[in-house]
Order: C-alpha cells, then sequence, then structure tokens
C-alpha cells in the first residue's frame, strides 16, 4: 500500500507559478512511476505530466508543455509538479498517483491515487 499527499495548491494570479508536491508513504517510492493528472469542474480527469521510476523519462500534456516541470526526490519519497506562467484554464484539482508499471497517460492505470490539492488561478 502507498499513501500519496498532496500540497502546494492555492489561489494564484495570472502569470504565476506554484509548485506542488506529493509525498508518498508506505512501500519503495523509487518502485513507482508517478503521475500528474487534473481534473476541472464539468470535465473529465486528464493527464498532465509523469515520471518514471528513476526519472530519466518525462512526459508532458501538450497544454502544459514548456510552463511546468515534473521532477522527483526519490530519497525524500516526493514527486513535484513546478507550475510556471499559469493560465486560468488551468484552475483544476490536481492528484498525483504510483504506478507499478511505465508512465501513464490514462488515470485508471495506476495503483494509488492522492486526495488532491486545489490550484486556482485567477485572470
Amino acid at each position: 500500500q502507498v499513501q500519496l499527499v498532496e500540497s502546494g495548491g492555492g489561489l494564484v494570479q495570472a502569470g504565476g507559478s506554484l509548485r506542488l508536491s506529493c509525498v508518498a508513504s508506505g512501500r519503495t517510492f523509487s518502485n513507482y512511476a508517478m503521475g500528474w493528472f487534473r481534473q476541472a469542474p464539468g470535465k473529465e480527469r486528464e493527464f498532465v505530466a509523469g515520471i518514471s521510476r528513476g526519472g530519466g523519462s518525462i512526459s508532458y500534456a501538450e497544454p502544459v508543455k514548456g510552463r511546468f516541470t515534473v521532477s522527483r526526490d526519490n530519497a525524500k519519497n516526493t514527486v513535484y509538479l513546478q507550475m510556471n506562467t499559469l493560465k486560468p484554464e488551468d484552475t483544476a484539482a490536481y492528484y498525483c498517483a504510483a504506478t507499478r508499471t511505465v508512465i501513464l497517460t490514462h488515470w485508471e492505470g495506476y495503483n494509488y491515487y492522492g486526495q488532491g490539492t486545489q490550484v486556482t488561478v485567477s485572470s
């Protein structure tokens, strides 16, 4: 069992930055690829970014490329999502997820999920 806890969300003006963190506990963190997803009200949950177990492989959704950066620190059991140049359309609840396989872009493929942290970007 892996427990995931996100933090770092909040209210920010358009053009601003936030860094989300997701701390894992319970199992060996480095055995899991990690993904970030988001869900805005009335919309489906969507893949944002993913990072492989060792951090050598990274994937981003097109809307966030060049603005968001995913990273991990296996010594701290933490994955991060640095979000720059935020836009109102980035407003959503952001979730981290862990998978025993490779980076996956579909939510259902993950094994463990966090409770989410809200990001609100004002215009």
